[in-house]
């Protein structure tokens, strides 16, 4: 095609790129992952409210800590994975509109955080809650990268982030060489 011929396109074909998120949210696929995810919430909960009080009265300091904590912060990334879940299968659904989930998408704070090595005494805590955890970042992890190939939900700051945030070693850097030549008269 030379640079002179123009592309016509036909009647009611548009050329927006395919979001993969929106069309995986929109699956049959994303239904398995759906009953995945609010699955291993109600185990997480179930757990938490039965075996896991009698796990965490054996559990001696500073392990039984660490499970306090660890289960508020697996609690905390499941009920962002049942948010997020849950807006995306209104949508499909028809419950709301694409910018009523965009801005409920806004305030979900879905982010990968961590992994159980950099848990310290992770290996001490019951294999139950142990297997929960886990699990909680798996799906966690799946549900960032679909939504991550979703459009930036509405009114979102999708400006590039300023070059001293990207590279703040660089940016030292650079302002150690400017003040050495200003003090060595400009030679580099």
């Amino acid at each position: 095609m030379s640079s002179s011929e123009e592309l016509i396109e036909p009647e009611g074909v548009t050329t927006e790129p395919v979001s993969f998120g929106r069309a995986f949210a929109q699956s049959a696929q994303f239904d398995q992952v759906f009953i995945e995810g609010m699955a291993l919430v109600e185990q997480a909960a179930a757990y938490l409210d039965g075996a896991g009080r009698a796990d965490s009265r054996r559990l001696k300091v500073p392990v039984s800590t660490v499970y306090a904590t660890e289960s508020m912060r697996m609690t905390t990334r499941l009920l962002e994975v049942a948010s997020w879940l849950l807006v995306q299968r209104a949508l499909k659904t028809g419950e709301i509109s694409a910018d009523e989930a965009d801005g409920r998408r806004r305030r979900i704070k879905l982010r990968p955080s961590g992994r159980p090595s950099h848990i310290k005494h992770f290996d001490d805590l019951p294999a139950a809650l142990r297997d929960l955890i886990v699990a909680s970042f798996q799906i966690t992890d799946r549900l960032v990268q679909i939504d991550r190939a979703m459009p930036p939900p509405a009114g979102a700051d999708t400006r590039p982030l300023p070059a001293v945030t990207r590279n703040p070693v660089g940016a030292q850097l650079s302002t150690i060489r400017s003040a050495f030549r200003v003090i060595d008269g400009g030679r580099s």
